[in-house]
């Protein structure tokens, strides 16, 4: 696997039962890049490490007056240096690679899963370890897949080294071979320390992530009531955690490379003090004491990856443990399907709630609760989480939860209350999978997205075309109701058998919110249509009209009919109470001022709007 062939058809499906068993499945899944890169390190440390024996006979060539043996070590040298320099560089490639497409692999594990669960993701992980778990926890999983290779090579440099100093000079061969095992283990007792305080400071780190994306996310309604210093002073206190924690941390980290200086230093001394004591005797010759020497100084390069990895695997299995958490989850109906991908047509049905949307019809759904109303639109999408999902919705008679997962989305398509408009163009917002039935032009027109065109080619300069202009990210330099209005059309232009829409208008004008009731119905007509409102200009609209109280349906009809004959119906949609319409009762407030009031007296809202709209 190379990095152009990225993305992976088929990333796998990983291990998630822990963090470790993750890490172990990701390096199972890269073997031929781990074996290319363990090649590569063995022949850079391998070379690196022959440089001592290459200046050793040089010494002992000089001493002898053998020219001949020096123009052989000089060679030598320059053989080394070569393969350094090409083993330095392939390694660093190869290491890269497995970096990149481990990396790779989790996002795209995290990216299906995202998908799978849709947005009863965020219900069961909060969205800033989402976000933590796809950004820097990535990066250490992929620096100890990485890092994984090199260690190996490392360590079996080391191996073949301390055997030949043992052949090639005995006596200070075993100082060296009994020391180095030393200086590789003198550390093991200070890692589980070290790797909990890290562990802290991933958590540390996580949730103050976390923080910082929740404030971000609910910024606007922060600034709203005031509470924008509340949560400054929250995000600087988890900061500050942040930052006791990743000294402490740092401290432990800090010990453990100064041992790594120390050790090796100490052994070095040992070695040249025997050694001397052994060429004073004669029993070694200059040569060899050079060798040895040099070669105990050049293993604490390829030692100091034994820290590394410890480093490596210390940060990344908390990173690894979130990610597996993540990819854990699963979704309580049936992802696979049990039925063919036959796109089923007819009713809508929730068994639960009582909710029928005819094939075909406009029906727009009253609920009290805008919570509730969110739950039953995901559910009616088959994204029930928890309890809800006990009992599927059923389309033409069959249960979406038996359907493959891509055949049960594209069957119905639910807009939440909230939808998120990508940054990039107005044509790349609008290139979504969709029948091909209706045209870009066609869906911006029944949302009434004229003046959002304009105010995008006003603001967009260079560009000739509107649908060319560039959209911020989340649409920031739109007001509410254009960014509404824009992922409306967004949501027309796939034409599913199903749209859910639920509360498209919430930031609409009402003369606007008119017109676009009115194409919306014209545009999916034939087409079953299904909208959670209170608004009595889309439910005038509405061929049939649920209300849904305390979990169950318990009126249906038509907008004119229900606002007089139920009361529930009419609190909702007129924001009045029964003493309000009583006689002599005060005026209520309904979602266009006087409307409760006109309602009292026998007068018809939806008629006095229009009459309102057709005067303006």
């Amino acid at each position: 696997m190379q990095i152009q062939d990225l993305p992976f058809p088929d990333p796998g499906v990983p291990d998630a039962r822990s963090g470790p068993r993750f890490l172990w499945w990701l390096g199972r899944n890269q073997l031929g890049g781990q074996f290319k890169a363990l090649l590569w390190g063995l022949l850079h440390f391998v070379a690196v490490s022959g440089l001592p024996f290459c200046v050793g006979l040089a010494v002992q060539a000089v001493v002898d007056r053998s020219g001949t043996r020096l123009a052989v070590s000089g060679g030598l040298m320059v053989l080394c240096g070569v393969a350094i320099a090409l083993g330095d560089t392939m390694l660093h490639r190869a290491a890269v690679t497995n970096w990149i497409i481990a990396a790779a692999r989790v996002q795209q594990l995290l990216a299906r899963k995202t998908a799978q669960l849709g947005s009863a993701l965020t219900q069961r992980v909060a969205a800033g370890e989402v976000v933590a778990v796809s950004t820097g926890d990535v990066e250490k999983i992929g620096w100890f897949v990485e890092a994984l290779s090199r260690f190996a090579a490392a360590a079996l440099t080391v191996v073949l080294v301390c055997v030949g100093l043992v052949v090639y000079q005995p006596a200070l061969g075993v100082v060296v071979a009994v020391g180095v095992p030393v200086l590789a283990l003198a550390v093991l007792p200070l890692l589980p320390p070290a790797t909990r305080r890290a562990d802290h400071q991933r958590e540390k780190a996580g949730r103050a992530t976390e923080l910082a994306s929740d404030t971000v996310a609910g910024l606007r309604v922060l600034r709203g009531i005031g509470g924008e210093e509340l949560f400054l002073g929250r995000y600087r206190r988890a900061s500050q955690d942040v930052r006791r924690a990743a000294v402490r941390s740092a401290r432990m980290w800090a010990l453990i490379s100064a041992i790594q200086v120390l050790l090796p230093g100490l052994l070095l001394i040992a070695v040249v003090w025997h050694g001397v004591h052994l060429a004073r005797d004669g029993r070694i010759t200059v040569g060899e004491l050079v060798t040895v020497y040099s070669a105990v100084m050049l293993l604490t390069y390829p030692l100091r990856h034994f820290e590394e990895i410890a480093m490596a695997y210390s940060f990344s299995r908390p990173s690894a443990k979130r990610a597996a958490r993540v990819l854990a989850l699963e979704r309580i109906t049936d992802t696979a399907g049990t039925r063919d991908g036959d796109l089923p047509g007819g009713d809508l049905y929730d068994p639960a709630t009582g909710l029928l949307a005819p094939s075909g019809r406009f029906t727009a759904v009253v609920c009290g609760d805008p919570d509730a109303a969110g739950v039953l639109a995901e559910r009616l999408g088959g994204h029930a989480s928890g309890e809800e999902a006990t009992v599927s919705v059923l389309l033409g008679g069959v249960p979406l939860d038996e359907l493959p997962l891509d055949s049960a989305r594209t069957a119905v398509l639910v807009q939440d209350k909230d939808p998120v408009l990508l940054s990039g163009s107005l044509r790349d917002l609008l290139d979504v999978p969709s029948s091909g039935g209706v045209s870009a032009a066609d869906a911006l027109a029944a949302a009434q997205c004229g003046d959002v065109l304009d105010a995008l080619a006003q603001s967009s300069v260079n560009a000739q075309d509107p649908m060319d202009a560039r959209i911020t990210e989340r649409g920031r330099s739109l007001s509410g109701g254009q960014r509404q209005r824009l992922a409306l059309a967004r949501s027309l232009i796939t034409d599913p058998e199903v749209l859910v829409l639920d509360e498209p208008t919430s930031a609409v004008d009402s003369h606007t919110e008119a017109r676009v009731a009115d194409g919306v119905r014209s545009l999916r007509a034939g087409r079953t249509t299904v909208v959670f409102t209170s608004s009595p200009l889309l439910l005038d609209r509405a061929d049939r009209v649920a209300l849904v109280d305390g979990g169950e349906v318990v009126a249906v009809g038509v907008h004119r009919e229900l606002v007089h004959s139920e009361p529930r119906y009419r609190a909702v949609v007129t924001r009045e109470t029964d003493d309000e319409t009583a006689p002599g009762g005060t005026p209520g407030t309904g979602a266009v001022p006087g409307i409760g009031s006109l309602e009292a007296h026998g007068i018809d809202a939806i008629d006095t709007l229009e009459e309102i709209e057709e005067t303006a």
